[in-house]
């Protein structure tokens, strides 16, 4: 009893220490006037910042030949009413003179009009800037006076174990607050998007808080909310927000170029395991990265990187998994270099490695035709994988998407690159490709 007794009056000691009012967490006083922690001084400032986000879009998922009208009227098919669907998500306003809203890019993914909606009960319009859909950001633009924006924070300096608080509109029920830890850092490899560095935390986040603020006791931004793990359906105390600083990647080149273009060193990796630990007489233990090829001509090949390097840190920081480094250099700007420490037989070496183009290769590499597009192996080795594609591209007018897998080039079968630069050389006129898109293909003759 008497330990107990101890134990709250240090954790009061502690709560007058840290409630210090650069923190603004300060209250109200209890009946005896004793001050009492809360976090509504903070809350106020900054819950107008947070909006809810409501977004319409087509319904109609019926068979593209159902739309043509002559095809309608030649079977008879009576016309049917458009229907509208309505997805409820959040939002933050980052920069009240511009208007500008950052949300997940699912939230606003197939919209045909976005709507948000503030706390004082104000509606508007928005307009989509740009978007990344491999870190899920989207950024949108509102137009009006009287905004409140949230300052954003330096994400690096998270630690397990600090507090956050996470906003946003759950189930659609409205702007609500719950409060948690930092349950980790770094999370990676979870499949939810193409580059992972998540903040985990054990604040609640339910469906419709995705996009929501993830924020610290000071009331900065330190995440976007964007997934939970939920067995149930519901939150079970495992929440994943994008880092701030991963985010501002995205969002800084979404504002400048309305678009993200991500760079590339040219090097294929995969993770370090004990047994290759042991082939490669790393110490036991050593965590890395197994460079397994490097392309002919990239930054990578530039810098002399070499297969069987073992990729250590970047930048100082240390990268212990194959994501992890797709990440750090994923972030980067185009034309930034990069420190890379490796371990080359034994032996530490730093290289200076550019952060390449990967659309700069491509251009001169593949077809003039294709010109715009980027391309890799699949990962599977069935065939070749669209990267990325520029919006005015050919190939993007075509139809195609980033994700989709060619199969085949001119009438020849293209399982790997060699055979896909050689199917491209048949002919300068035009290109004929079979593309695998989800379960179905389709053939694309690009001209």
């Amino acid at each position: 009893m008497k330990y107990f007794i101890a134990l709250l009056l240090t954790l009061s000691a502690g709560l007058s220490v840290y409630a210090s009012p650069a923190l603004a967490l300060w209250p109200a006083a209890d009946g005896d006037g004793k001050a009492l922690p809360t976090l509504a001084p903070m809350l106020e400032k900054i819950n107008p910042a947070v909006v809810n986000i409501a977004t319409y879009s087509s319904g109609n998922n019926e068979n593209p030949l159902l739309r043509d009208p002559a095809f309608r009227r030649f079977f008879n098919i009576p016309e049917q009413p458009e229907r509208r669907e309505r997805s409820a998500g959040s939002g933050v306003i980052i920069d009240a003179s511009e208007g500008t809203v950052v949300t997940n890019y699912h939230v606003i993914k197939g919209a045909d009009e976005i709507q948000v909606s503030l706390t004082d009960g104000r509606t508007f319009k928005a307009e989509l800037v740009g978007s990344d859909p491999e870190v899920d950001i989207a950024v949108l633009k509102i137009s009006s006076d009287g905004l409140t924006e949230v300052k954003r924070a330096d994400s690096e300096v998270l630690r397990v174990g600090d507090f956050v608080v996470a906003i946003g509109n759950p189930f659609g029920l409205g702007q609500t607050v719950t409060t948690g830890i930092v349950s980790a850092l770094g999370r990676t490899g979870l499949g939810i998007e193409g580059y992972e560095d998540f903040i985990q935390t054990d604040a609640s986040i339910n469906p419709g808080n995705s996009g929501g603020a993830l924020v610290n006791l000071k009331g900065e931004l330190v995440g976007i909310n964007t997934a939970i793990i939920a067995p149930s359906g519901g939150n079970v105390g495992i929440g994943f927000a994008i880092p701030m600083n991963m985010a501002n990647v995205s969002i800084e080149q979404i504002l400048h170029h309305g678009e993200v273009k991500r760079g590339q060193i040219g090097v294929g990796i995969q993770d370090v395991t004990p047994e290759l630990q042991k082939a490669f007489d790393l110490a036991n233990g050593q965590q890395g990265v197994l460079i397994t090829n490097v392309s002919d001509g990239s930054e990578a090949d530039k810098a002399g990187l070499l297969p069987g390097d073992v990729v250590i840190a970047v930048d100082g920081k240390e990268t212990s998994s194959a994501s992890q480094l797709r990440n750090q250099i994923g972030i980067r700007r185009i034309g930034d270099k990069v420190k890379i420490t490796l371990i080359r037989e034994g032996k530490k070496h730093t290289m200076k490695v550019k952060v390449g183009d990967p659309l700069a290769g491509a251009n001169g590499q593949w077809h003039p035709l294709l010109e715009g597009a980027s391309f890799e192996q699949d990962k599977e080795g069935y065939g070749i994988l669209i990267k990325q594609l520029t919006r005015d591209s050919k190939v993007a007018r075509a139809g195609l998407r980033p994700g989709d897998v060619i199969i085949g080039v001119n009438r020849m079968r293209t399982q790997t690159i060699q055979d896909f630069k050689g199917a491209l050389q048949r002919s300068q006129k035009q290109v004929l490709l079979h593309v695998q898109r989800g379960m179905g293909t389709f053939y694309i003759v690009i001209q």
